[in-house]
């Protein structure tokens, strides 16, 4: 594939010599990758806090374009000309086009930043001071927050089938008693004390960027969802773990990038393949087996709830809610997960979904 360089990276035109980038890489403190489709409402504000916040660090930007077409490319280019773009020529997803940027970094630590961020004040300066003094660490996360200031919750432990059974079977408040409950999230933590943690939202996550290059970056089968748990279960199997600080903290939208650009359930159907593809790769054949049993058990649950409370109190918002869980439903009790992972063999229910991804 072909990438088509701008701002900085000028190609042939801007060649530097080896001895050159191999100083630069060496003064490099930190690496930050944006990845940007049709952002321009939201990443000229998140650079323009990354430039005002950040004051001891020295870093580069880089933002891997997946083909916008609104004027993102441009407003940067002239607004911000010390960004790196790198214009893939059309969207590649979430999980290859990090890819693009973090081959193209030159960090010691390289920053995954969702362009619908606001970065805080000293947010990146603390951050890079806190994973110097804990080299035992290979990933940080900060406290995410909501653009009302509450505490967005994005940060969890590593799913597990017990964990989606939990879940499924709705027994959360169990976890109040034993850990050994926990439904795949902190029931009595809200991100108040530094801990260790299972994984982190793809919106922030901070990486050793050796250790991100060794681990061959995010897995590109993830196109959608579970790319960043799957990578930061990868961490923990390197032997590293994951270190999140509620001292410093950042503003995540949210929703800007996907949920508003697709129709709810081809996004969710989307999402199902992701899911089945975590837990093969992790669990194995059984693993996905197991999984399905318990989704579908979930929406059976779901289902009934919603059903009974539109009987007592009919509304149009729980009836697209219904028919959103009646087609999952469907799908995936059609759907054989092992030949859905090995062979991409999935229930056709009749849908016509153009915007469902295809590359995958």
């Amino acid at each position: 594939m072909c990438f088509h360089l701008t701002g900085a990276i000028t190609g042939s035109a801007r060649r530097e010599d080896d001895e050159v980038v191999h100083a630069r890489s060496k003064t490099m403190k930190l690496s930050i990758i944006i990845l940007c489709w049709n952002d321009l409402k939201v990443i000229g504000d998140c650079l323009q806090s990354i430039y005002a916040t950040t004051h001891s660090t020295d870093f580069e930007v880089i933002v891997p374009d997946n083909g916008s077409t609104d004027g993102s490319i441009e407003f940067i280019q002239q607004n911000y000309p010390q960004v790196r773009i790198i214009e893939n020529g059309k969207n590649l997803r979430f999980a290859k086009a990090n890819n693009v940027g973090i081959r193209e970094s030159r960090g010691e630590y390289v920053l995954i930043l969702n362009p619908d961020t606001i970065i805080h004040e000293g947010t990146l300066d603390k951050i890079v001071r806190l994973a110097d003094q804990h080299p035992e660490a290979g990933a940080f996360g900060c406290r995410v927050l909501n653009a009302d200031g509450s505490y967005q919750g994005c940060i969890r432990p590593l799913p597990s089938i017990r964990s989606e059974w939990i879940a499924a079977l709705h027994l959360n408040r169990l976890a109040h008693l034993s850990h050994w409950f926990e439904p795949g999230l902190y029931v009595d933590w809200k991100g108040e004390t530094e801990r260790t943690v299972g994984w982190l939202a793809g919106c922030f996550i901070l990486f050793r960027a050796d250790l991100l290059k060794s681990l061959g970056g995010f897995d590109e089968q993830f196109f959608y969802y579970h790319e960043d748990m799957d990578l930061c279960r990868r961490v923990w199997q390197a032997g590293y773990s994951i270190l999140y600080t509620p001292d410093v903290s950042i503003i995540h939208l949210g929703g800007q990038s996907t949920s508003k650009r697709f129709p709810p359930i081809a996004f969710a159907l989307d999402g199902q393949i992701t899911r089945y593809r975590y837990f093969y790769k992790h669990h194995g054949r059984s693993g996905a087996r197991h999984a399905r049993t318990t989704i579908l058990v979930s929406l059976l649950v779901r289902r009934i709830s919603y059903g009974l409370l539109q009987l007592m109190s009919p509304n149009d918002h729980r009836k697209a809610r219904l028919e959103h869980m009646r087609i999952l439903f469907t799908w995936n009790l059609k759907v054989d997960p092992v030949r859905l992972v090995e062979n991409g063999e999935e229930p056709d229910l009749g849908m016509n979904l153009p915007t469902r991804v295809v590359e995958r």
